[in-house]
């Protein structure tokens, strides 16, 4: 749920968004919007997409967020709307479930856009920024343990294998190794913390990303789960969207662009099988692939909003053929939460 530049009053409804998602006109444009229409924006933030899709056509508008603050937030918002916009707090797994609680059997596209929101990012108390001290939290629900508790429970193995996998560190056993001397010695609380921690070990050149980069996003991506319920949301999204409907995710990192590139491929039947396994002919094609290439911001862009620049939109639409039940995206074999709070 990354911020990026605004668009005018005359293209959002409601008026101008304080934060609107990078991409926003692609976006817009891949959904295809249309009078009549419903969609669901399954990471409603503070609503940049939501407006932009209200604006384009006299449709409605299911929102979810599993941050109770950008539920609460959007009341003026709903207002506003005249009951073509309804937000719940909800995890996007479970969007189609959700969907169904409010009567919706079917849509006309989803909308998804990964990761965390320039609104958590800039609030200390969230503990998601490394560049803002406050406690090492990364929760985006609030519920459930906090990137504190791995880091003083998780063992040394375990933590360089969440930083490895998520994080793509190179130098992700020497910073486990740092983060348990550091915690023998005091407790780790804070982000300005880890961020030292981290810094003292992964070396920069100017000009190149912070070295507790890779780390905050591993612990962050770990922490809430994202990579699961971005499986279990691409599924919802199949299930849900009619023949014709459209999905679009906005990603950020290559982890999360790489699953739904490969969930899109094998839906569409556009991946070649193994040539030692006998060949099986491959299910019906749930999905078109709409865009042969990610879509990125452009120069203005980046430059409104550097933010923007690692983000991707891939987008697809669904075909007539039945939701693939058993065809769940590949994750990351990653270590249990449960298990990393008991130090293995």
């Amino acid at each position: 749920m990354m911020t990026g530049r605004g668009i005018g009053s005359s293209e959002v409804a409601g008026g101008p968004a304080r934060h609107i998602p990078v991409l926003v006109r692609p976006v817009v444009e891949h959904l295809a919007i249309h009078d009549g229409g419903q969609y669901i924006d399954g990471t409603f933030g503070a609503g940049g997409y939501a407006r932009a899709i209200l604006g384009a056509a006299d449709c409605k508008v299911l929102g979810l967020d599993r941050d109770q603050s950008a539920v609460a937030n959007a009341a003026d918002l709903v207002g506003e709307m005249g009951g073509r916009l309804t937000v719940a707090e909800s995890r996007f797994s479970a969007l189609d479930e959700v969907a169904a609680s409010f009567g919706i059997a079917a849509v006309d596209g989803v909308v998804l856009d990964l990761g965390v929101s320039s609104m958590q990012l800039d609030e200390a108390e969230r503990g998601f920024s490394f560049r803002l001290d406050g406690p090492l939290d990364m929760r985006m629900g609030g519920e459930g343990a906090s990137a504190a508790d791995v880091v003083a429970a998780a063992s040394e193995r375990t933590l360089a294998d969440i930083i490895f996998l998520l994080g793509e560190e190179r130098h992700s056993r020497a910073v486990a190794r740092a983060i348990v001397k550091t915690r023998a010695e005091t407790a780790i609380r804070s982000t300005s913390q880890l961020a030292d921690i981290v810094a003292r070990v992964v070396r920069s050149r100017p000009g190149d990303i912070h070295p507790a980069t890779r780390t905050f996003q591993a612990l962050r991506l770990y922490v809430n789960d994202e990579l699961g319920e971005l499986a279990a949301s691409l599924m919802a999204a199949e299930r849900i969207l009619k023949a014709g409907g459209r999905l679009v995710v906005v990603s950020f990192h290559s982890l999360e662009d790489r699953m739904v590139k490969t969930f899109l491929a094998d839906r569409a039947g556009s991946r070649m099988g193994s040539r030692h396994l006998p060949q099986v002919a491959p299910p019906p094609a749930s999905f078109q692939v709409l865009t042969k290439r990610p879509v990125g911001p452009d120069d203005t862009e980046v430059t409104a909003n550097p933010r923007a620049r690692s983000a991707k939109l891939r987008a697809a639409a669904r075909t007539e053929a039945p939701a693939d039940a058993a065809g769940r995206p590949a994750l990351p074999r990653l270590p249990v939460l449960a298990d990393a709070l008991r130090g293995r």
